[in-house]
């Protein structure tokens, strides 16, 4: 990498972080956030997704004291313990190993949003795992859109009807089921 290449890489990162923080005022409980790996495992994920393969990692935003919070179930390196994470908004969002991010909100009232992060943070202190196994049927273990899926079908007493996808006899939820549904909106979308 040249000199030049670093000072771009910088500039970028530097921009990239700007962004983020000016996003953060609009994020209300309840959002999803979706975001846009750079890394092989996260252009695999992306390529599940049956109709929409923009986006490869998910969670559900909370609002706790004025911080950002989110939610997520994440595999492999990035979280040895293989539980479910409550990571800061900008640490979930970070440039380094994303491309972007965008905000969705599901035309929820609040006291389902409350209910849906209530069900999130249960999860969550629960210690639920991370399923490497794909498997929709299990709630101990969980990949990350579903544990989104189960928190808004569990949060809202099944009031969004998601999207459950199939390869042949193989049925899942796709970060894209998520967000493709009339009753959700794009609040935000951020390249970086």
């Amino acid at each position: 990498m040249s000199h030049q290449d670093s000072v771009n890489q910088e500039k970028r990162i530097a921009a990239a972080f700007l962004k983020i923080n000016t996003v953060m005022p609009i994020i209300k409980t309840g959002d999803l956030i979706v975001r846009t790996g750079n890394d092989f495992t996260s252009e695999s994920l992306r390529n599940l997704n049956q109709r929409d393969q923009t986006y490869s990692h998910c969670g559900i935003a909370s609002v706790e004291y004025d911080t950002v919070y989110v939610y997520h179930a994440l595999g492999g390196e990035f979280n040895p313990d293989q539980k479910l994470r409550k990571d800061l908004f900008t640490v979930f969002a970070e440039p380094y190993s994303n491309r972007g991010i965008a905000i969705y909100r599901h035309n929820l009232t609040t006291n389902e949003t409350d209910s849906v992060a209530a069900t999130a943070k249960k999860m969550y202190h629960n210690g639920v795992m991370f399923d490497m196994k794909f498997d929709l049927q299990t709630d101990d273990r969980m990949y990350c859109a579903e544990f989104v899926y189960k928190a808004y079908r569990a949060g809202t007493n099944g009031k969004l009807a998601f999207n459950i996808s199939r390869i042949d006899s193989f049925s899942f939820v796709g970060v894209d089921d998520l967000f493709l549904l009339p009753q959700c909106a794009l609040q935000k979308k951020i390249l970086y």
